[in-house]
């Protein structure tokens, strides 16, 4: 594939200046387009050392608008960085609405040089090449243009290069170990790149190849894909806004019958159980002083712990959280509380709001609501399009896929209690004046809307219910009960984490 490239191709310096300025005056209308059109572009220059990718950059940043664009030159992970997933790292860069994000090397480091070099098993290279894909296909379906380049170069000209960039006092210290291993092991390398390029180059991200033995050819085709790729995505937007920061449209009616919800989880969920005061107190105890065990545990081998917490409004959600980290030691654990989503969070992809807050290996992360928004609150009140809700429950399984290959433990709960007990709490909650801040307009109008969110949440329990990924089902009309059952599901999941680890 990339040997079969016509490395002649050249380009002289006359038409080579004039095309560049075109291009470059083409881009910078593409840029202030893109940012009307609040639309994100992801530009990806991967190749050999020295086949130019550098000197690209450079030239094209000269002709932007600098607001309106970031340089991520992306190098081996920090011990910060392998504390998480791999694909951690590259959420946190990715642009915002209306913004265009250049990388310099990008997330195919994991399945290049991180494997050229055998700082990745050979068995996680195809999980590596799945949750790429996952990734392009997510931001694709989000609305991103994404150009993916490699640029390819001989191995004879390979090695002039560094040879002479070597002797330059200028270019010196721009030439690593790892580019002379890439010379070095050029067919080894060859067949990485290829291997990489067969497997992620897809419709929603195609590859392409560059021959860059000739710099002036290399630039005016980089260039003018990128012209021709945004110029499309311009075209399949819709038609272009006077303003990024329109108010958003009014929420669509609620709809509680959209499709039959078969099988019916909630309905299947015993709300029987009890648990009387005493035995509550001596259970909780119990399990308080076995889930401090348990950190020291999880510090220790440096697990890392997601639990999430979703449920009906008055459930008690916040009292089991209470009770869960009572006992522990704050130094080791955090607690994230979701409610809308903020206009910085608003403009990204839903999940980077989630990535950005994930615990690192060690600690214990606790999410109050999470990523299952998208499929039950945007989806009621028509904060998220149907397109984008009924894709959610796939990104979601990929999204969590991920964290447990990872090596995370993921808990997930949903408490359940009936209308009549949310309707007593929140009787009790407006009596008290010491509880009535948590009552709020919107909980009263979620109520009225119990039928519709009813319909959401056997569904999302039905497509996310994984064997990855469970949920827990908490009954939780007595809330002595779902504290205790609570804790006792987060400790057998660390614990059996930790014994399968062992």
């Amino acid at each position: 594939m990339l040997s079969s490239l016509d490395r002649s191709l050249t380009l002289d310096k006359t038409l080579y200046q004039h095309q560049m300025e075109d291009l470059m005056q083409q881009l910078r209308q593409l840029q202030h387009q893109c940012w009307r059109a609040q639309l994100p572009c992801v530009v990806i220059l991967e190749g050999w050392a020295a086949s130019g990718k550098g000197a690209l950059v450079k030239k094209v940043v000269q002709y932007m608008d600098p607001r309106g664009f970031r340089v991520h030159p992306i190098w081996p992970a920090t011990a910060e960085e392998r504390a998480y997933p791999f694909l951690w790292r590259f959420w946190h860069k990715l642009p915002p609405k209306g913004t265009i994000a250049i990388f310099y090397h990008s997330w195919y480091t994991r399945v290049l040089e991180d494997r050229l070099f055998k700082r990745i098993p050979a068995a996680e290279v195809p999980t590596a090449l799945r949750d790429i894909n996952a990734l392009e296909r997510q931001l694709t379906d989000d609305g991103v243009a994404i150009s993916k380049f490699w640029l390819h170069i001989s191995r004879k000209e390979l090695k002039k290069r560094l040879k002479r960039y070597s002797k330059d006092d200028l270019m010196a210290w721009r030439v690593r170990p790892e580019d002379w291993q890439q010379a070095k092991r050029y067919n080894q390398y060859l067949d990485l790149a290829e291997e990489m390029i067969l497997h992620t180059s897809t419709g929603a991200a195609p590859w392409t190849l560059v021959e860059a033995d000739c710099k002036r050819w290399a630039r005016v085709k980089v260039l003018s894909t990128v012209v021709a790729s945004l110029r499309e995505a311009l075209d399949r937007r819709p038609a272009l806004q006077s303003t990024p920061t329109l108010p958003p449209a009014p929420p669509s009616p609620p709809q509680p019958h959209l499709e039959p919800m078969e099988p019916n989880w909630l309905a299947q969920v015993d709300l029987t159980p009890v648990l009387p005061r005493e035995d509550y107190k001596a259970q909780l105890k119990m399990a308080q002083t076995e889930l401090r065990q348990v950190q020291q545990q999880v510090y220790a081998r440096q697990l890392p712990v997601a639990i999430l917490f979703e449920g009906w409004d008055a459930a008690g959600k916040g009292g089991a959280i209470k009770r869960l980290t009572d006992v522990l030691d704050p130094r080791s654990y955090h607690v994230h509380t979701f409610a809308a989503p903020s206009d910085e969070e608003k403009a990204q992809h839903y999940l980077w709001r989630f990535w950005r807050r994930l615990p690192a290996a060690g600690t214990i992360g606790i999410f109050d609501r999470s990523w299952y928004g998208r499929v039950m609150v945007e989806r009621i009140e028509g904060f998220a399009t149907e397109a984008e809700w009924r894709r959610a429950y796939r990104e979601i399984n990929e999204f969590e896929a991920q964290l447990v290959t990872a090596g995370y433990v993921l808990v997930k709960f949903w408490l359940h209690i009936s209308p009549e007990e949310q309707l007593r709490r929140f009787e009790e909650r407006r009596q008290d004046p010491f509880k009535q801040h948590k009552l709020t307009e919107e909980d009263w109008r979620n109520r009225e809307q119990w039928p519709a969110y009813e319909v959401a949440v056997n569904q999302m329990l039905q497509r996310t219910h994984t064997p990855l990924a469970p949920w827990t089902l908490v009954p939780a009309d007595d809330k002595y009960y779902a504290r205790v059952k609570v804790l006792q599901s987060v400790i057998q999941a660390v614990t059996t984490a930790l014994k399968m680890g062992a």
